[in-house]
């Protein structure tokens, strides 16, 4: 979840062996079709062809490309809506809201009838004594420690009392930095030098807010004194549990015993359990490492999870030998993990569950089994990496709350491989669980127990263990999600430029758009080791690419040209890059965007990033919310009424290499790109915003 335009995206840069297979390497097992296509949710795949979603191409309302023009964010939510594709006619009211056009403003844009609010704020006060925002960067260590942290990302909200819509805790992480707004002038120019309190200031500005929220005559706002209120970052201590606990890999100077980590960074997306715990996960852990020798000493599983060479990124190498590689080899191995974080007891020490796999975990997404025990679905988001699921050994107990604590603490880890289906071309198929445990056999001969000592080893090393039983390499897994009724998992696949081979499930070369995969698992049990799967939407965009006479057809492209997307993508709900996503609790799925904003080119039409809803039984795709410039929408949770729906907004103003790039950095004017929140904060600010109907109805409906 990077900056959505640069040069080049470290993410999109694959580090897993090009030996790995992709779809059409691999001899699938072929199975008949059954309940999952053939009663119309495979609608996604239907679309290529040009059947199943036919009808949902035929959007009415002003075109994105209109939208676009520069109207102002009230008459832009005043446009008509699309109009409803005849084959969810009798499913009417489900998104009944009216779509929201494309646009390029530096504001929250939301449908006709709803409105918005900013809390919760970069800088914002968490405690009684936390200093006051100054908003020209010179904030120190200790007030940040105080503050909400930077940059928002996934985020939920626990009530303090059962279905209490109205007061609770609203958990959010806080993923990286962006140094040009978050460091004065003069350090960034190095004319001040860099320093340990510099890097203190990073440190405590990543990691996970916890804060105590009530909605009071109709706005909501923190309660600052609030004994449950938390700051958790890198510098926090934390219990390690599971196979890797004690394990040789994570010992360090500070801690001999392998037992109690320090920190936890770059919390992006999240999940929540059953139990009413917080799930963070640590994502792109490798740009923090380097070392100050000045030669790459880096071992194999480090280059595959792309530490640095040398000096890193954040430069805390220089100032906190924690993260020298060479000086301390295994904390690096710390990092990577689902941490698992108790929000109604301050007091509690979080805990890293290495059961769940070490890779650049983006979210967590949990069900049950049929008989009860605890599943977590994961993606690694990487170009080429892989999608993860998690069996517990232990069950759930919904009337015995305290036993289902440690259930994340033991299970089995496996990784998908999706094969392809009876049809060539027609994006759905057959997938199976491979476990990661030391018996499987590896592709190249021999099992992963001839490549790992013990399972501490061969999880700290995910990667490399899903890598040798060949699982398959995706489009950067992003959010996952459960659909409350069905049971499907849900997953984004962000976009993969660096694609060369395409297979059923990768169908793009050079991918600039991504798609959102899904799957059943066999019998409807999460426990099964075999799934159905198809694609139900491949982003595009039919306003740079467009859509001929005929369904299929593609003016002025290639024959199979797929970049107008899949039927269900329209002029009017363009979008790429899906990221967040996730289910209402009726089963509205809500699709959000961290992509390119240039709106120019392939992107043309396509606007800033913003959020969908989408009908995952007709197809349909509504847009709902446009975000402001540079920003990615990340984050989302409702109120147990569903009648306030948060979103975060992540790195506004960072524009890369925008087509409307201010002739001045950043740092000599923070405010030339964007003034979001508001220009009196003194530079852009990742901050919160609450989404209500007027009307005190359920958002979406």
């Amino acid at each position: 979840m990077d900056s959505p335009i640069k040069d080049l995206d470290p993410d999109n840069q694959p580090t897993s062996p090009e030996t790995a297979p992709h779809l059409n390497d691999i001899a699938a097992t072929i199975r008949t079709r059954r309940g999952f296509f053939k009663k119309g949710l495979g609608f996604g795949a239907l679309g290529f062809l040009g059947g199943g979603l036919a009808a949902c191409s035929e959007g009415g309302g002003t075109s994105a490309v209109a939208a676009a023009a520069g109207t102002d964010a009230e008459a832009l939510a005043d446009e008509p809506a699309n109009v409803e594709p005849a084959n969810a006619r009798h499913r009417s009211t489900f998104l009944g809201f009216d779509a929201v056009p494309a646009n390029s403003l530096d504001t929250i844009t939301v449908p006709r009838g709803y409105d918005s609010a900013v809390f919760c704020r970069w800088g914002d006060p968490l405690f009684p004594n936390s200093p006051a925002w100054k908003g020209d960067a010179s904030d120190s260590a200790e007030a940040q420690a105080l503050q909400f942290g930077d940059n928002h990302d996934g985020m939920h909200f626990f009530p303090l009392a059962p279905g209490d819509s109205s007061h609770g805790l609203l958990v959010m992480n806080h993923e990286y930095l962006n140094h040009e707004f978050f460091y004065t002038a003069d350090v960034l120019a190095e004319t001040t030098p860099w320093s340990r309190e510099h890097v203190r200031k990073g440190q405590h500005a990543h990691g996970v807010s916890v804060a105590e929220v009530r909605l009071v005559d109709g706005r909501w706002e923190v309660v600052t004194s609030s004994p449950f209120n938390r700051r958790i970052h890198v510098n926090t201590p934390m219990n390690l549990t599971g196979p890797a606990r004690g394990h040789a890999l994570m010992k360090t100077s500070a801690d001999p015993d392998g037992i109690a980590s320090l920190g936890t960074l770059n919390n992006c997306g999240n999940g929540f359990t059953l139990w009413g715990t917080y799930l963070t996960c640590e994502e792109n852990f490798n740009g923090y490492f380097g070392t100050t020798t000045g030669s790459d000493q880096r071992n194999a599983s480090q280059k595959r999870y792309g530490l640095s060479a040398t000096t890193s990124g954040y430069r805390w190498e220089e100032h906190d030998d924690r993260f020298d590689y060479v000086k301390e080899p295994n904390e690096a191995n710390r990092m990577g993990w689902i941490v698992e974080i108790d929000p109604y007891d301050p007091l509690s020490v979080p805990k890293k569950r290495t059961a769940l796999g070490r890779f650049k975990h983006e979210n967590a997404a949990q069900t049950l089994t049929r008989d009860l025990r605890a599943v977590v679905y994961m993606g690694d988001d990487q170009a080429n990496d892989y999608i993860y699921k998690f069996i517990s050994d232990g069950r759930y107990y919904a009337d015995y709350p305290m036993l289902n604590r440690d259930l994340l603490a033991s299970g089995t880890l496996y990784v998908a491989r999706f094969g392809a289906g009876e049809t060539a071309g027609d994006m759905m198929g057959t997938g199976e669980w491979i476990p990661l445990v030391l018996t499987t056999p590896r592709i190249d001969g021999g099992t992963l127990g001839d490549l790992f000592a013990d399972q501490g080893e061969l999880l700290v090393n995910t990667r490399l263990a899903a890598d040798a039983v060949g699982a398959t390499r995706m489009d950067r897994p992003e959010w996952i999600t459960v659909h409350p009724e069905t049971g499907e998992g849900y997953c984004t696949l962000t976009n993969n430029s660096s694609r060369k081979e395409i297979d059923e499930a990768n169908p793009r070369a050079e991918n600039v758009y991504g798609q959102i995969i899904r799957w059943r698992e066999n019998g409807g049990d999460a426990a099964a080791l075999g799934f159905e799967w198809d694609l139900f939407v491949l982003a595009g965009n039919p306003i740079a690419y467009p859509v001929g006479d005929r369904a299929g057809d593609r003016a002025g492209a290639p024959a199979g040209d797929l970049k107008a997307g899949s039927a269900n993508v329209t002029v009017d709900n363009t979008f790429n890059s899906p990221d967040g996503l996730a289910f209402d609790a009726d089963g509205r799925l809500w699709i959000q965007t961290d992509g390119n904003f240039s709106n120019v080119g392939a992107y043309e039409g396509q606007g800033n990033n913003q959020m969908l809803v989408a009908d995952p039984v007709s197809g349909e795709i509504r847009r709902f919310l446009v975000g402001p410039s540079g920003c990615e929408i990340t984050g989302i949770t409702w109120t147990p009424d569903q009648r306030h729906v948060f979103i975060n907004v992540q790195h506004p103003g960072e524009y890369g290499n925008h087509p409307r790039k201010p002739a001045v950095a950043p740092e000599a004017d923070p405010l030339a790109f964007s003034q979001w929140p508001e220009a009196a904060g003194g530079r852009p600010r990742s901050a919160t915003v609450v989404i209500w109907k007027k009307d005190g109805g359920k958002v979406g409906t």
